[in-house]
């Protein structure tokens, strides 16, 4: 027997609906690419991204055609998405920071058919166009008195071509399982790799992403994605906000931590998300200016480990509740996020600050298992490392054009590629990549828990750890350091400062201090040049022990 409710398909473009009708006038603001703070709301950007979709249905992109977007967060980049998912179409954005290789090769591969782009990055795809055969043409996010000349293809100024049409048209219908958005991995190795969306998994997430214990959003929030709608989906803000009728403040492309904290202190923002690096920013604004933030109370931190001692500024200096949260590309991203269960709300102090080290636990719509190279499941008990493995409605089945290709185990878990722990409330802690893990005399050590406790060392502006062979132990830890401005330690400082505080075989064999850590486009550690920089290093312990 079915049930007897109507059908009302998951399609994102219901979202925009639901904020413009009972939320409309609430403000999106945001700092544009021309300079000038641009305020509209949830009413005017439905009603403008009802005309992109018709002026690119009037061009002729169809159900399931690629268009592509090379743009920060601003109106007009979440206006396209709208647009293009009203039509059935796929939003691809593709992420400006991956090397010109890599972003030729991920837009002929989705063969998208549109590039809609800011001004910034108008001279870099001059330099690509034409080894971007498929592209008819571009679209730049301006008006035309800021519209540059170019040789791209068809370029035309973003609001004379949407101006050529009126909004007078319906969104189109299809099903919910209808692909609605691709973003592809870093690829740290090899080729990276699409992850293609349906509208129905993107909704989903979006009411995973929106719960009290995930990002707690509703519509008395006044929420900056500092995250860029090209990392991982954007982390599903430009759905969940929407979604609950949040304010939204969207910075452009000025991330320094003047210009977060001059649209934090301005806009009264609560809510706020984004990668490390992002708030290190702000804090060394913060404690250059004094300023404080009365205003927010929530951030969250992603993208790679929160350090501990971030944590702790936020929390104790500022009185922000910090977040810390994990996801992949591959899972729309969310995975996990760090909300204290009742198990530990009483905890305080350090014991409190050991739990919010932890990724935390999934929101409903994730499962997670931990298993050995054998496929063996491994207890939650808080230290036995395994391979963590996910599955959900909203996490990747296969990947774009590899169909074919295996992702999934058995009973279709997805291998995020991490190594982790989960204790036995639920709480997930990522302790490595798997490609990354350290392995000495057959225990695992875990390079992340090292490089939290070396960043907080109050000279210490970047840490890595990578494995280096040992003639006895098989591998042993390399701490690689980067200092923070005028200030200098010594080897010994550095493990001073450790000393206690991780297990004794776990402390790092040397230190190298270096000028710059190497990182991906999104802003990750690239240990495999790491690893390449540092192949012939011989630690002062393998001398010893030959």
């Amino acid at each position: 027997m079915l049930g007897l409710m109507q059908e009302w398909p998951l399609l994102c473009h219901r979202i925009i609906d639901h904020a413009a009708t009972y939320h409309g006038e609430r403000p999106v603001v945001t700092r544009s690419v021309e300079g000038p703070i641009f305020t509209t709301n949830y009413a005017a950007i439905r009603a403008r991204a009802l005309k992109l979709a018709k002026r690119l249905d009037k061009d002729g992109v169809k159900l399931g055609d690629r268009v592509a977007t090379l743009a920060w967060n601003t109106w007009r980049h979440l206006e396209t998405w709208y647009g293009i998912l009203g039509i059935g179409a796929v939003y691809h954005t593709v992420n400006p920071r991956l090397f010109p290789e890599q972003l030729i090769w991920i837009i002929n591969h989705a063969e998208d058919r549109v590039m809609m782009t800011d001004l910034t990055f108008v001279p870099l795809l001059e330099k690509l166009a034409d080894r971007l055969p498929k592209i008819e043409r571009y679209i730049v996010l301006t008006d035309a008195a800021h519209m540059p000349k170019t040789s791209l293809k068809n370029a035309v100024a973003y609001e004379e071509w949407i101006g050529e049409v009126d909004g007078d048209f319906a969104w189109k219908s299809f099903d919910e399982n209808t692909a609605a958005g691709m973003c592809y991995t870093s690829g740290t190795t090899g080729n990276p790799k699409g992850v293609l969306y349906s509208h129905r998994s993107n909704v989903l997430h979006a009411f995973m992403a929106a719960l009290p214990d995930s990002k707690n959003l509703s519509v008395r929030d006044v929420c900056m994605p500092v995250v860029p709608m090209f990392h991982a989906n954007g982390w599903s803000l430009a759905f969940s906000t929407p979604m609950v009728g949040a304010s939204l403040v969207l910075p452009g492309a000025k991330m320094d931590g003047a210009s977060i904290y001059e649209l934090l202190d301005a806009y009264k923002v609560t809510f706020t998300a984004a990668v490390p690096t992002v708030w290190l920013m702000l804090l060394q604004e913060l404690e250059k200016t004094g300023a404080k933030l009365p205003h927010l109370k929530r951030v969250v931190i992603g993208g790679s480990a929160a350090p501990r001692a971030m944590t702790q500024k936020f929390e104790q200096t500022y009185g922000v509740e910090v977040v810390h949260a994990w996801g992949m590309t591959e899972m729309s991203p969310l995975g996990s996020l760090c909300t204290m269960k009742p198990e530990y709300a009483q905890l305080t102090g350090e014991a409190r600050l050991d739990i919010q080290q932890k990724q935390g636990h999934p929101p409903f719509g994730v499962e997670m298992k931990i298993t050995d190279d054998a496929d063996k499941k491994l207890p939650w008990d808080g230290k036995t490392f395994g391979r963590l493995k996910v599955r959900g409605p909203a996490v990747a089945r296969c990947y774009f054009k590899a169909e074919n290709e295996k992702i999934l185990d058995a009973e279709g878990f997805f291998d995020t590629g991490d190594v982790s722990t989960i204790d036995p409330y639920g709480y997930m802690q990522i302790t490595d990549r798997a490609k990354d893990v350290i392995k000495s005399g057959g225990e695992w050590i875990s390079s992340i828990d090292i490089e939290n406790l070396a960043i907080g060392h109050p000279k210490v502006a970047e840490a890595a750890v990578i494995g280096i062979k040992h003639p006895k132990w098989d591998e042993r830890p390399l701490l690689v350091v980067v200092m923070k401005k005028d200030q200098t330690a010594t080897k010994e400082d550095i493990l001073a400062f450790m000393q206690g505080k991780i297990a004794k075989w776990w402390m790092p064999d040397d230190v190298a201090f270096v000028d710059e850590i190497p990182h991906t486009a999104t802003g990750k550690i690239l240990k495999i040049a790491l690893r390449e920089r540092f192949k012939n290093y011989v630690l002062p312990t393998a001398q010893a022990a030959e």
